[in-house]
């Protein structure tokens, strides 16, 4: 049996089409059903529906073999023990520097001044500001993000970034752009050893899709 983790929601829709390219169809949709463990047309293969950022985790330590979560997730992660053998070009958005519209970020970093910044992505923050060489006091929140600056909580937030129409509707601003983020497959090392035979054609189904669809690479 084959065990992929999945979350709800985007990368769960997203990775329905690469399935499909490997001949594997979810039976159930997780919107309407509320078993954690859906059967696929493939008897062999079952899926688990976890909590996004739990998905390395549970790749990690065999509670499935294998995965797809967000670059972001990773990072935070660490990705200790995972093969990541593909970026399967789906879930695409950034994670991004937002600040109120009235507050001048560009003038308190070149001030040298200490921000708070609230994100759940302490990792990359933490990195991203020790490249520039500004200090910061990191909050970990984990919902709600653009709350933080309009309370005062926070002088600016680190926060996943797609289409930029929440951060508009909250009155903030994209001041700087860390980085591309997209969702990969993730497998565990000891299952791609001992179940060779069914996990690698999916890796390479999942693959070969990728290279045909022109709009996800």
């Amino acid at each position: 049996m084959i065990t992929l983790a999945l979350s709800k929601g985007r990368i769960f829709d997203e990775t329905l089409p690469l399935l499909k390219a490997a001949g594997i169809e979810v039976l159930e949709d997780p919107e309407k059903s509320r078993k954690l463990i859906l059967p696929t047309s493939n008897p062999e293969v079952r899926v688990v529906l976890v909590r996004a950022t739990d998905v390395p985790t549970y790749v990690e330590y065999g509670g499935a073999d294998i995965g797809v979560t967000g670059k972001d997730t990773l990072i935070e992660h660490g990705g200790q023990g995972l093969y990541q053998p593909l970026d399967l070009h789906i879930s695409r958005c950034r994670v991004s520097v937002a600040v109120r519209a009235d507050f001048d970020y560009a003038s308190a970093v070149r001030q040298g001044s200490r921000l708070k910044v609230a994100t759940k992505y302490t990792t990359i923050a933490r990195e991203f500001f020790a490249g520039k060489g500004v200090h910061v006091d990191l909050i970990k929140l984990y919902g709600s993000m653009e709350l933080a600056p309009l309370t005062g909580l926070a002088d600016a937030i680190v926060d996943l970034v797609s289409t930029g129409n929440t951060l508009k509707a909250n009155h903030l601003v994209e001041v700087e752009r860390i980085m591309d983020i997209s969702a990969r497959l993730v497998v565990n090392q000891a299952s791609l050893k001992l179940k060779q035979a069914a996990i690698r054609p999916i890796i390479d189904a999942f693959a070969q899709a990728i290279e045909k669809d022109p709009v996800s690479s």
